[in-house]
C-alpha cells in the first residue's frame, strides 16, 4: 500500500527553516528518521521510505508553494496513490506555532498552494 506525503514551501535559501517551510522540514525528518534519502526528481526532491510494509513517497515541491499542486498532482498520478491515501503538510499562521491541526477535507482557506 503506497501513500505520499507531501511537504510544502519554497526552494531557497532565504526560506530554509522558516515557518513558511515547516512541511519541507516535517517531510525531510520523517524521511531521515526512516532511513529515507532524497533524490531530485520531476518537479520535487522525493524519497521512498517502507514501514511495516507501507510504502511512503515523500515529496517536497520544487515548484514554490503557490504552483505546488503540479507536483502533488504529477507523484500521486505516477504513482498510482489515492487521494484518502496523502497526506499535504503546511504551515498555517491562523494557528499558534505549537498547535497543528488534522482535516480529512475542507477549503483551501486562502492557501494558494493547497
Amino acid at each position: 500500500m503506497k501513500h505520499l506525503i507531501v511537504g510544502l514551501g519554497n526552494v531557497g535559501d532565504e526560506y530554509a527553516h522558516t515557518r513558511h517551510n515547516i512541511g519541507f522540514d516535517v517531510v525531510y525528518a520523517f524521511a531521515s528518521k526512516h532511513g529515507g534519502s532524497f533524490r531530485s526528481d520531476r518537479l520535487a526532491f522525493v524519497a521512498e521510505v517502507k514501514i511495516k510494509g507501507k510504502t511512503f513517497v515523500c515529496v517536497c515541491p520544487t515548484t514554490y508553494m503557490n504552483l505546488s499542486g503540479r507536483a502533488f498532482k504529477y507523484w500521486q498520478e505516477k504513482e498510482k496513490v489515492p487521494t484518502e491515501n496523502t497526506l499535504t503538510i503546511v504551515d498555517d499562521l491562523a494557528l499558534p506555532i505549537d498547535k497543528i491541526r488534522i482535516r480529512k477535507s475542507g477549503t483551501h482557506a486562502g492557501h494558494n498552494g493547497l
